[in-house]
């Protein structure tokens, strides 16, 4: 049985706001409420497994501490301006 939109995007803002570091509870959160009801299926696949990685190595490519993957640069890119904008 396949997961429903709505199911899924509940599933998957919850999980941005319970994170191992609360830094990434702020930003992902944000992030989770203005952005996942406009990105597509395959967008919401990426940003479920940006879900999966380390907290740290998230903070490390949100803050620009670290290159993120190739896999991932745009999505960090996006939720980086978000915080700029902020």
């Amino acid at each position: 049985m396949s997961e429903s939109s709505e199911a899924r995007l509940k599933r998957l803002k919850m999980r941005s706001m319970r994170r191992g570091i609360k830094e990434m509870d702020v930003i992902l959160m944000a992030f989770s409420q203005t952005e996942l009801d406009a990105m597509s299926d395959a967008e919401l696949t990426r940003y479920d497994a940006l879900l999966s990685e380390n907290d740290h190595d998230l903070y490390a490519w949100v803050s620009g501490q670290m290159a993120p993957p190739e896999a991932f640069e745009e999505l960090i890119a996006q939720i980086s301006d978000g915080l700029v904008k902020k």
